[in-house]
């Protein structure tokens, strides 16, 4: 399976967004077990910004990365105290930006399994994995409708025991899924069955400006 994701994501091309805004990078780390799993943190609740929400290691560029490739896994290791030479690159997947115009940009890597993790609390609380398997058959709990413009994005949202998988990190899921693993899933159209949820928290920003997926 993974080795399929490989060669799909290193002959994906991803959009890439030539706006002058801040940028960003997170790392979407796939842990490499029998029954793969993804890794989430969540941002500890006294933070000002998204205190209390659930990401992908990441974080704003620095005047002293080379690349965003750098970004993701500078941060990573700061947050979560992964080491670079831990990780294998798979690929990259489209901009997006957030609701503060910060461009956003993922990388899809896969890390070894049970390595000795931890979050550095000033940022975040908690370190979790949640099955891959739960993606790949899309057992969302509901899915968020949201308005740009005339579009209509069907972003999915997936509980893993009390954590909320939702918003950016999901709409990144989404072309990860649709790409790395060739499932019929899209922003663009909601899925059968699935409670449509058109009322967002507008105290939890997702993001703003066009996307694709």
């Amino acid at each position: 399976m993974l080795e399929k994701l490989y060669e799909r994501l290193q002959a994906h091309t991803p959009r890439k967004l030539g706006l002058a805004l801040s940028q960003a990078a997170v790392l979407i780390p796939i842990v490499d077990r029998p029954e793969p799993t993804l890794l989430f943190t969540r941002r500890a609740a006294h933070l000002k910004q998204h205190g209390g929400q659930v990401a992908f290691p990441g974080g704003k560029r620095e005047p002293d990365d080379p690349d965003l490739l750098t970004t993701a896994l500078r941060e990573a290791e700061e947050e979560i105290a992964l080491a670079p030479k831990q990780v294998r690159l798979f690929g990259r997947l489209s901009d997006l930006i957030s609701l503060h115009g910060i461009r956003v940009t993922p990388f899809v890597g896969v890390i070894p399994a049970d390595l000795p993790l931890r979050p550095e609390f000033g940022e975040l609380d908690v370190i979790f994995e949640a099955p891959l398997a739960m993606f790949l058959e899309d057992r969302r709990s509901h899915t968020d409708v949201i308005q740009i413009g005339e579009r209509s994005l069907y972003v999915p949202s997936y509980q893993e025991g009390e954590h909320v998988i939702w918003g950016l990190s999901a709409m990144m899921l989404v072309e990860l899924l649709a790409v790395g693993f060739g499932r019929s899933i899209s922003l663009d159209r909601p899925p059968d069955g699935s409670r449509l949820n058109h009322r967002l928290d507008a105290r939890q920003p997702l993001f703003k400006g066009d996307t694709n997926s």
